[in-house]
């Protein structure tokens, strides 16, 4: 069967498309992780910075250390975003704070990131807008205990 002319053309570009696609690899059409910007919770601390906890992923923000640190409540992160900051980094933060229960202590470390992106440009939380809470965890342990959370 003979192709005319205009027919071989459409089939060669047909060809050379899907070439094309099946040579592009997956997952670079976005290269920014997928990540929840919306706001769990916020603080200001004394400096007048406004403090977001965004829900984010499996790597920043709540949807993080509320499982792997086992933070459960906002009241824990935003004691120690209610005191000064404790260590700068240019727009990376860190407030440190204490937890108790009774005579139990724990320490609460606070890493904020108070930019519109995250030090590595992977995160963007947009126009006008901070990266806020990366993570909050109890210092010299990987899970908090679960009274912290009472």
């Amino acid at each position: 069967m003979a192709l005319s002319g205009h027919e071989e053309i459409k089939t060669l570009t047909a060809v050379v498309a899907s070439a094309c696609l099946a040579a592009t690899p997956l997952g670079e059409a976005s290269a920014a992780p997928h990540w929840n910007k919306s706001v769990k919770c916020e603080e200001t601390d004394p400096e007048g910075r406004v403090i977001p906890t965004r829900y984010g992923n499996a790597d920043l923000g709540w949807n993080h250390f509320s499982g792997k640190h086992n933070i459960k409540k906002c009241r824990v992160v935003d004691a120690a975003l209610a005191g000064k900051v404790d260590k700068k980094n240019g727009g990376r933060l860190e407030y440190y704070g204490v937890a108790r229960n009774k005579t139990r202590l724990v320490e609460i470390v606070v890493i904020v990131q108070y930019a519109r992106r995250t030090a590595d440009g992977e995160y963007d939380a947009g126009r006008g807008k901070k990266i806020g809470v990366i993570t909050a965890y109890c210092k010299g342990m990987n899970r908090c205990p679960d009274w912290i959370n009472e």
